[in-house]
């Protein structure tokens, strides 16, 4: 099984089994918390799609200009933090907010 999918499966179970909105309203309400894991799904699967294609085009084009690996390693670095606090930020909008 590819890694992303088995994240995107793992986030879907854990938010299955300790759902907020549980304890929150004290049920389980199977409707909202499956469109969430869903959510959270897709989301985590986006991150990961995006940091991978960073991380190949950057090693693609260290590959092709070795003189300004440093360069494009700090922007590939950038780029990564910028998308995980994207997503990390999209997971909290989707776990509490909605």
């Amino acid at each position: 099984m590819a890694a992303w999918i088995r994240s995107a499966v793992l986030v879907f179970a854990f938010f299955l089994i300790a759902s907020p909105a549980a304890a929150q309203d004290g049920g389980f309400t199977l409707g909202n918390d499956i469109g969430k894991a869903i959510g959270m799904g897709i989301v985590v699967i986006g991150g990961a799609l995006g940091i991978g294609r960073i991380g190949g085009q950057a090693v693609e084009g260290m590959s092709r200009q070795p003189e300004s690996s440093n360069n494009i390693q700090t922007a590939m670095l950038i780029a990564a933090a910028l998308i995980e606090g994207a997503v990390f930020a999209a997971l909290v909008f989707i776990t509490f907010l909605i």
